[in-house]
């Protein structure tokens, strides 16, 4: 990577967000994080991300919808990963498969919870268009799956 890509991390749960940072910042992405839709909003007045990864449901059921409408009208290219526990919750697979679901979703990848930091990684790497690690290349301690 030659300049370091912003990722905006919001959720309400810290544990979560510090559970991405890491598996993110290891390797070499710039972290921005925000613990709701509010302060998310007011960050994204401010700061640009490459790419977000967006909780579903925070103050409000929708509030990982909303948050995603708003980033997306101001940024239109920005890659948007939703995570969600709805599936855990309820039983209910929750996705973005069809065109009319990914219409009003708006995201470009929904991830359920709880996600493990390798397949973070790799969806990161997808969206924002970078190529695999050369074979051999693992995280620094501490930071890979268990």
């Amino acid at each position: 990577m030659n300049a370091k890509k912003k990722i905006l991390i919001v959720d309400d749960d810290p544990d979560i967000v510090d559970q991405l940072t890491l598996a993110l910042q290891g390797r070499g992405y710039d972290i921005v994080s925000a613990g709701g839709q509010v302060e998310a909003e007011e960050t994204l007045l401010t700061v640009r991300p490459d790419l977000a990864i967006l909780d579903l449901m925070m103050e409000e059921k929708d509030s990982g919808f909303v948050l995603c409408h708003h980033l997306k009208k101001l940024y239109p290219e920005t890659p948007v990963i939703m995570l969600t526990a709805v599936t855990a919750t309820t039983g209910v697979s929750f996705g973005a498969r069809s065109p009319e679901a990914r219409s009003w979703i708006k995201a470009d990848k929904v991830l359920d919870k709880p996600v493990r930091p390798e397949q973070i990684r790799v969806e990161v790497r997808k969206l924002l268009g970078e190529p695999e690690p050369a074979a051999g290349l693992h995280a620094p301690a501490g930071h890979g799956s268990r």
